[in-house]
């Protein structure tokens, strides 16, 4: 079943990089008591995601976040060793990059993809989402091969 609108998101944890090493955080942690703006990708390091889609997230962050988001979470199915770097090559310090190793949360909201034919597995597909204190206020899942309903613009036009 697919997360919609009006849904709690799962409390299922995260993993993020810290100057101490991997650290877990759990999406209670994330989304309790807190608006996040959201947004997946289906890998680190790869066009789209790294030319486009957390680009706009990194350049809009204040903006964003004036809009009242208390924070800006990026996820990936990567390991937290490299969405740490993903973030550090990409100047993204104001956003939370997620890990989700083993695509327990992907696979828990109903939004993962089989990319075994481009070698990459089990991925999440490409989404953006709003949640307010653990409820999903707004959610735009990406057909293949777009990034439009994920982006900054679209997170900030449902603000």
């Amino acid at each position: 079943m697919t997360i919609k609108v009006g849904d709690k998101v799962p409390n299922i944890g995260f993993t993020v990089m810290t100057d101490k090493g991997p650290k877990p955080l759990s999406s209670e942690e994330l989304f309790a008591g807190k608006k996040v703006a959201f947004f997946a990708v289906p890998g680190a390091f790869t066009p789209g995601c790294s030319n486009t889609h957390l680009p706009g997230f990194v350049v809009n962050a204040d903006t964003i976040k004036a809009k009242g988001v208390d924070t800006i979470a990026c996820m990936s199915v990567n390991d937290a060793f490299v969405m740490g770097a993903w973030g550090k090559t990409q100047n993204a310090e104001e956003i939370v990059m997620l890990a989700d190793g083993n695509g327990d949360f992907t696979s828990a909201i109903g939004l993962g993809f089989d990319a075994s034919g481009f070698g990459m597995g089990q991925r999440a597909q490409r989404f953006g989402m709003i949640v307010e204190d653990g409820t999903v206020t707004y959610l735009g899942v990406e057909a293949p091969g777009e990034i439009k309903v994920s982006t900054a613009e679209a997170i900030l036009e449902h603000l």
